[in-house]
Order: structure tokens, then C-alpha cells, then sequence
């Protein structure tokens, strides 16, 4: 059978929906009663196997309709949800082997009558689909704003569950990695269901720390137990909950609001609840009291204070994050200390956070690690990992020192009095162009990306450098060693 397809992006549509169209005048004449529509697809092969998805509703004449039986296997192994067959011209009656072909191999088989255009059952089909998603968006926009008032409760985390119960009509239950219960909302499970629920909480949540050669958790994971759909979601916020759900059905929307819930949880979960955010008001108080950062580092986070990762972070899609979306990424990667300033997300990470996995929809920076004292530097080199990553088009980037090598062997006074001697003629501005310039092999779209400015900017700027350096950009010793100045200047 063909790989499933991700589907369109509308619900399915029964068959019996399709059915009580009276203008269309279809019958089902053969096969189960009950069939989903993804597509409506129209062949006169022989063999449209090929060409199928799965899901279709396929429509044929039954021009080259030869052995019935092999058809109809053919039809079912591909996936297809129903045959339609029209009686006109070359068929007066649907045959006798196909009607017994469908019933032998559970395959929907409707009779279109001579008057009714196959172009009118695919326009059907469409109309119904976007009556359905016009449904969906309704009902996930009453879900999405029920949550969000639930979630400004007084008790919003056993709030925000009941009432996802109540959505979904479902079992809702936020799990420890361990499998125990921290809050749970809706009817009860049984037994095989609770303990196929803490199985897949162990699956997104797993209780031993992950070593560096094991590959990552999924976020999320499936499963049934006889008629009920199982569900679990991985938290943000690096506390190891796990949000489990245990549905009868499993309807189209049910996943978009189960990411909404996840979302909301993540944020109410994270660690900058309760006790956090007094030692993050003590620090601030302290601060503006003249206190050095790493004095108050250690209110911030856990350890001590000493090892710290800056994050910067931009949509992928360009769209301002806005302070709800700056959370749930600072929660996604463990932190509460975030901030979003126009388009950009700033993620303070306290302590070991070991490395930084990339996030669906965002374009990611990361620094070295750094102590207190020095993170306006790490705030730097985030800033130019994410630049670099925007102009090469990856998810992730992350700051590389260039420890080791031939750059050890000159004592960094030498090579920081040399650096600054060579790139005395250059502004803050030029130097940070030819950095970024020469770290992108001279590319200028790719510098004016990373740099956000014109490529006749970047053009000027290198030209401006070039000048007042008294050099020949295009010469490669002088590039290395405008580059080895710029790194250890």
C-alpha cells in the first residue's frame, strides 16, 4: 500500500454526508455503509493504482473495467475509501462481478446515475469539505478561548484540564515521567488504558536523563486500546510532565486543541512559577541597587550562577513572536528568563542545559558558554549565530570559538594589541560587516540577510573597509588575517 499521505488540510468527509445530496442522485449499491473522503478522483485505467493516495472517492465510467475482482483488490490495496460508478455510456447497469467484487473486499460502491456529471460529485465533495473545516475553525476557536479563561483561574492548571476534558470529552491527566498523577479532569479509564497511557508518557518523557548518544524524545505519541485513542504530550519548561489524554473518538481539531492545552500547560508549569519568580524579583532588586550580575546569578537559576547559554531567536516565518510565543519558546528550552524585543526572542539558559535542539517554526542562535560577568559577549555571539543561520537557511546555529589551532600559538595580549592596532581605522559598524562578510565567504546576499540591510549597504561598507584598511579584500592572506584579528580583537 502506498505511504499514508499528511492528508489536506480539511476534515474528512463521510460517505454519508456525500449521500443524502438528493440532486446528485447517488445509491449505494454494494460495501459498508460508513467511509471517509479525503479527495475525489476520476481514472479510466485499467490499474489506477499508482495514482491513488488513499482516501478517494474514485469515479469511472468503467471504460477498460475487464476483471472486476482484481480491480476492487487493487482499488482496496491502494487505500481508496469508495468506488463510484456511472451507469452511462458505456455500462447500462452497474455488472453483477463488481457489486460481488466490493462486497468481498468491504469497498463502498455507489451507482451514479446517467444525469448526474462526475464534475458535480467532485463539487459536492469540496463544498462539504469546506463546510466542515468552517466547522472545525468554529469549534477550535470556542476550545481555544475556553482554555485561554480557564487558564486565568485562580487553580488555571486543574482548570485548564477540566475544561480540555470537557472539549475533547475526554480523560485528561498530567503525568510525572514516573507515570504518577499530578492532576487529572474527566471520566475514568480502566486499567489497560491507564497503563498504556503511562507507557507513553515514559516514550516523550523518559525518566532516566537522556546520555548524549541517545537520540531524542518524540514530543508526542499515539495509541489505542480497543474504541479508545491515547494520547501524550511532552511539556515544555524541562520539568518532565507529560500531558495524557484517553478519547472514545478521535475527531478532526482534537489535535489543535490538545497543542493549545499543551501550550498553556507548558507556561504554567514552568519554572518561573511560585518560588522562581521571588528570586527573579530579588535579583532585579539587586541589580538596580548597584549589585554585580554574578552575585545575582545564582537567584536566577539552579547551581552556581557560573555557566550560563543566550539564546536569540526569530520566527521563521518573519512574523513578530509577541510576549505569548517568547514564553512558550524560553519554556520549550527550559527557561522562564526570556524576553522579545520587536522581532527577536532573547533565552537566558541557567546552568547545565546541555545542547540546544532546534524548534519547529523558529531560527535559533546560540552562544558559548559563558559566565555572568561576560554575558553581554554571549549576547553577541548569539546575535551573529542567528544572523549566520538566517543567511544559510538552517534552523540553528550556534557560536563556535575558534579554540585550538594555530591561534593558540600567538599569546592572546600579543594577538588582542595586534587586533586592535589593525582595525583601529574601522567603526563598530564596518568591523561587524567585514566580520560577518568574510564569516559568509564573501557572500552579499547572505551578509545583507544576516545583517538585515540592503546588498548595497553591504557592498559600501566592505568597499569603506577596504579603503581605510589600505588592503585588497580579494587577496586571501589578507582575509585570514583580517579574520584572525576580528575573532581575537
Amino acid at each position: 500500500m502506498p505511504d499514508s499521505p499528511a492528508g489536506p488540510p480539511t476534515p474528512p468527509i463521510p460517505l454519508t454526508e456525500l449521500l443524502a445530496r438528493e440532486e446528485l442522485g447517488l445509491r449505494r449499491i454494494a460495501g459498508p455503509e460508513h467511509a471517509d473522503l479525503l479527495w475525489v478522483h476520476t481514472s479510466e485505467m485499467a490499474d489506477p493504482y499508482p495514482y491513488l493516495l488513499g482516501g478517494e472517492l474514485l469515479l469511472t465510467a468503467g471504460v477498460q473495467l475487464a476483471d472486476a475482482d482484481t480491480y476492487v483488490a487493487r482499488l482496496a490495496q491502494a487505500g481508496a475509501s469508495a468506488l463510484g460508478f456511472g451507469v452511462a455510456p458505456v455500462h447500462d447497469t452497474v455488472p453483477r462481478a463488481l457489486v460481488e467484487a466490493c462486497e468481498r473486499h468491504g469497498l463502498p460502491l455507489i451507482e451514479v446515475p446517467p444525469e448526474t456529471r462526475f464534475t458535480a460529485i467532485a463539487r459536492a465533495v469540496w463544498r462539504l469539505m469546506a463546510e466542515a473545516r468552517h466547522r472545525e475553525l468554529r469549534r477550535v476557536t470556542r476550545a481555544q478561548q475556553a482554555l485561554a479563561t480557564a487558564a486565568a483561574r485562580p487553580d488555571p492548571v486543574p482548570a485548564v484540564l477540566r475544561q480540555l476534558a470537557v472539549q475533547l470529552d475526554a480523560r485528561a491527566e498530567l503525568l510525572t515521567a514516573d507515570g504518577g498523577v499530578l492532576h487529572a479532569a474527566g471520566g475514568h479509564a480502566a486499567p489497560d488504558v491507564r497503563t498504556a497511557l503511562a507507557r507513553l508518557a515514559r516514550v516523550v518523557s523518559p525518566a532516566a536523563p537522556s546520555s548524549s548518544s541517545r537520540k531524542p524524545s518524540p514530543s508526542s505519541a499515539t495509541d489505542t486500546r480497543g474504541g479508545t485513542h491515547l494520547f501524550a504530550y511532552a511539556l515544555g519548561g524541562g520539568q518532565g510532565l507529560v500531558l495524557t489524554l484517553a478519547t472514545p473518538r478521535r475527531d478532526s481539531g482534537d489535535h489543535t486543541v490538545a497543542g493549545i492545552a499543551v501550550v498553556l500547560l507548558s507556561l504554567l508549569t514552568a519554572p518561573h512559577q511560585g518560588a522562581d519568580a521571588a528570586g527573579r524579583s530579588a535579583a532585579l532588586v539587586r541589580l538596580l541597587l548597584g549589585a554585580a550580575p554574578q552575585d545575582v546569578a545564582p537567584l536566577l537559576g539552579d547551581g552556581d550562577g557560573d555557566d550560563w547559554t543566550v539564546v536569540h531567536a526569530r520566527r521563521a516565518d518573519g512574523t513578530p513572536p509577541g510576549s505569548l510565543n517568547a514564553g512558550a519558546l524560553g519554556a520549550a528550552l527550559g527557561s522562564a528568563l526570556s524576553d522579545v524585543d520587536r522581532e527577536t526572542v532573547r533565552v537566558l539558559l541557567p546552568g547545565h542545559q546541555g545542547a540546544v535542539a532546534p524548534q519547529p517554526g523558529w531560527t535559533l542562535g546560540v552562544s558559548g558558554p559563558s559566565t555572568a560577568a561576560a554575558l553581554p559577549d554571549a549576547d553577541t555571539q548569539a546575535s551573529r549565530a542567528l544572523g549566520h543561520a538566517e543567511a544559510t537557511r538552517t534552523p540553528l546555529g550556534i557560536h563556535r570559538p575558534g579554540a585550538g589551532g594555530l591561534a593558540d600559538l600567538v599569546p592572546a595580549d600579543r594577538a588582542e594589541a595586534h587586533a586592535r592596532a589593525l582595525l583601529a581605522p574601522l567603526t563598530e559598524p564596518l568591523a561587524e560587516t567585514l566580520r560577518c562578510w568574510l564569516s559568509l565567504h564573501g557572500s552579499w546576499d547572505r551578509t545583507a540577510v544576516a545583517l538585515k540591510v540592503h546588498r548595497n549597504t553591504v557592498r559600501q561598507r566592505i568597499a569603506r573597509c577596504a579603503a581605510l584598511l589600505d588592503v585588497d579584500l580579494d587577496d586571501m592572506d589578507v582575509r585570514t588575517e583580517l579574520w584572525f584579528a576580528l575573532r581575537r580583537g
